[in-house]
């Protein structure tokens, strides 16, 4: 992670509403609608190999429902004859059964190891398709959703390792070239790690360019690389370019080097070993520095020259280049700096503050050549000066005003295991980490599509609250723009334990949640009321108020996928798919 810019996200003050005051249950009905399925939904069941975490996440709640961003109210799922099926809605009131669009040419059931078929939408005209047993497919489309225009036709075919889902994918046009990029997910066994799980997550990047051989134009892979890290990843899409990728885990990622990579690196760690010794060593009082540097043994106080200047030094031997120079951190009394010559051949050099008493975190501003030394006295003081900021009880001093936090009043909700996750974007061509953001206390929720032509957002909790992101990879100034909030969302979605999938609206109108079974739940943008409504407690108007609205399907199977469009709700179980009709079209 070195040299890569440590940044934060920025949350926008006029999108956060301090006194939003909680959802109302709302008991208006909520249109729903069912469609029987011709064939079972291909789900795939965990086998007893894998029992980790991680295989639950990245399978076990996989989402078998697929939302085409491109195409309005259009989605899609495989069913157990491997058959692509695909529902298109218009209006409600006159929905049809979902239709084939595509049938998988290989026989799904003949292979022991598989995982669940997965789909993405990569442009407007183009599929990728994975049937989980390790094959790739790349389909031209044509314009979805359309009985007369869609035929979906297999332009690249091919076996590409161990089975995998399909996380990502962009199409994209560079140097006049087609090309697309596509994200493999694995989870493999790990013979090396025997104190952990004994597996392994990577994120294979595929890309597959155009190229035309007399005449014909085909697909060829032109790029893969693999990533490898100990955590299935919340969060991981190919920027539009093709450029870069984005990753928010819980454990970091990094690029599988080939030998000849090895061996580069191994020789820039060798070249820096052999610099590593300090070029001085410098020391601090509240009122002075002391600088040594080590001469060679032929240097004689003639061949010395040290400036001093109110804000700069410059050490020279000889008639060599300067061997220290620079601006210090504060200004100094310069006709009172001395130095002198050490019995044991070292070159001492004293600094007397201007500025009393103020600590300088650095000698030379930007020099990273030297190493400060520390008194142990110093120590002792600094240590006791941050005494009152830690204690071995939960409240050392119970008569104070404003007592510490206390962790035992922390509720149940507001707990959750990984508070280390980062958010890493990755060069595609130096395959080292640009910027880094570490997410801390803030809770990954989920991802959706708001732009198809744009990234993923991925949606956060800050505080009690739900912050959605959208990346701007070509913006470096508003690389992650805060688009909208779900105020309380953060605090309500932690408090539904069985909670299985979560989404919202492409136009934040609304964010939802389902259990595994039956129950979905809906929270609405607050909106102004007809009619006034007072609050008793405060004596005020109120003005406007968000709604919730539970839904209960009737259906005792497992739910299998979720998707949100601006006006309907999709929820897949086996044998069923519901709609459920949220917000009146326009």
């Amino acid at each position: 992670m070195a040299g890569a810019a440590h940044c934060s996200l920025q949350a926008k003050r006029l999108l956060l509403d301090p006194k939003f005051e909680g959802y109302k249950l709302s008991l208006e009905p909520l249109a729903c609608y069912q469609l029987g399925l011709d064939a079972a939904v291909a789900e795939v069941q965990l086998r007893d190999d894998q029992y980790t975490l991680d295989h639950m996440r990245a399978f076990g709640m996989y989402n078998y429902l697929h939302l085409d961003s491109w195409y309005q109210d259009n989605v899609y799922y495989v069913d157990q004859f491997g058959r692509v099926m695909n529902l298109s809605v218009t209006l409600d009131t006159a929905l049809q059964k979902p239709r084939e669009v595509f049938r998988l040419p290989s026989d799904l059931t003949a292979c022991d190891n598989r995982l669940c078929a997965s789909i993405h939408f990569s442009s407007a005209t183009q599929v990728t398709l994975s049937d989980g047993t390790g094959r790739l497919y790349l389909i031209k489309s044509g314009k979805r959703g359309n009985n007369a225009s869609e035929k979906w036709e297999i332009v690249f075919n091919e076996e590409l390792g161990s089975p995998f889902i399909i996380a990502h994918s962009v199409s994209f046009v560079k140097s006049d070239t087609h090309s697309l990029a596509v994200l493999l997910l694995r989870v493999e066994k790990d013979e090396l790690d025997t104190k952990g799980s004994g597996f392994h997550v990577t994120l294979e990047w595929v890309t597959i360019a155009e190229i035309s051989k007399e005449g014909v134009h085909k697909y060829e892979i032109s790029k893969r690389r693999v990533l490898q890290g100990k955590s299935v990843p919340h969060y991981a899409a190919i920027e539009p370019s093709g450029d870069g990728l984005m990753i928010v885990s819980h454990k970091p990622f990094k690029f599988m080097e080939s030998e000849s990579d090895k061996l580069e690196e191994n020789d820039g760690t060798k070249i820096l070993n052999e610099k590593k010794d300090p070029l001085y060593y410098w020391q601090q009082t509240e009122d002075d520095v002391t600088i040594t540097v080590h001469l060679p043994e032929d240097i004689t106080k003639d061949d010395i020259k040290v400036c001093f200047s109110p804000d700069n030094v410059c050490v020279t031997l000889r008639d060599q280049p300067p061997l220290m120079e620079g601006k210090l951190f504060s200004s100094v009394d310069h006709e009172s700096c001395t130095w002198i010559i050490r019995e044991n051949k070292s070159l001492e050099i004293s600094l007397i503050k201007k500025n009393e008493g103020s600590r300088w975190p650095e000698l030379i501003v930007g020099d990273t050549r030297g190493e400060f030394i520390m008194d142990p006295s110093q120590c002792s003081k600094i240590a006791e000066s941050l005494m009152h900021l830690t204690s071995e009880v939960m409240n050392p001093n119970p008569e104070k005003e404003k007592p510490p936090c206390n962790a035992q009043e922390l509720e149940e909700c507001d707990a959750f295991l990984e508070d280390g996750a980062s958010l890493c974007r990755f060069d595609g061509d130096t395959f080292k980490v640009t910027h880094i953001i570490n997410l801390g206390s803030n809770q990954y929720l989920f991802s959706v599509v708001v732009n198809p032509r744009e990234m993923p957002c991925f949606c956060l909790r800050h505080d009690v609250d739900a912050l959605l992101w959208q990346p701007h990879s070509d913006q470096p100034e508003n690389m992650w723009e805060h688009i909208a909030t779900f105020n309380a969302l953060g605090y309500v979605q932690a408090s539904k334990q069985d909670k299985k999938f979560m989404t919202c609206a492409p136009d934040y109108s609304y964010a939802a949640l389902c259990e595994c079974l039956r129950r979905v739940f809906i929270y609405r943008q607050p909106t102004p009321l007809a009619t006034v409504l007072y609050n008793r407690k405060e004596g005020r108007q109120v003005g406007q108020v968000a709604k919730q609205l539970v839904a209960t399907l009737e259906s005792n199977d497992p739910i299998l996928g979720f998707q949100a469009t601006n006006e309907r709700l999709f929820v897949l179980t086996t044998k069923t798919l519901f709609l459920i009709k949220v917000n009146s079209g326009n």
